[in-house]
């Protein structure tokens, strides 16, 4: 298996998912249409990627279809991040199969594929309720800090 219908099957999500951040950054402004913005930017990007290995594997890349169903047409703000995470879950779905490929580095792409959509996908839900014996999320979300680029020396004494 080299992976070229997986490839083609993740191409068509992104495709999709391409279409709809199109109606889901409409729909939005402020921190949420910037949000939405980047993520239509990250799916063009993985598409453009995709096109570019069923290309390198002597295959033809399925272009565009000129519109594509969603669940709903989003009408608020709300409806429009609703979609979004569900367009999310939808292009994690399509890269599982990528995941299961024979290739390493067909695995390692599908891994952080669906990494990176899961992470959108969350972005774009509401805040979860806390689970019993755990305290309860602030209101608003802020990124977690990120890790140091290399690990620093433990100071004993300080």
């Amino acid at each position: 298996m080299n992976g070229l219908n997986e490839l083609v099957k993740a191409l068509a999500a992104e495709h999709a998912a391409v279409y709809a951040y199109g109606l889901v950054c409409a729909r939005t402004s402020g921190g949420l249409r910037t949000e939405a913005i980047a993520a239509f930017n990250a799916h063009r990007a993985r598409r453009d990627q995709l096109r570019g290995l069923i290309l390198a594997r002597g295959g033809t890349p399925p272009e565009a279809l000129p519109s594509y169903a969603v669940p709903f047409t989003p009408g608020t703000s709300a409806e429009a991040a609703r979609l979004a995470a569900m367009v999310e879950d939808g292009v994690t779905s399509a890269y599982l199969e990528l995941a299961a490929a024979g290739e390493p580095s067909m695995r390692r792409l599908a891994a952080l594929a669906m990494q990176e959509s899961v992470t959108r996908s969350y972005g774009f839900r509401p805040a979860i309720a806390a689970l019993p014996g755990f305290p309860a999320p602030s209101t608003a979300r802020t990124p977690a800090p990120a890790p140091p680029a290399t690990p620093r020396p433990s100071r004993s004494g300080q």
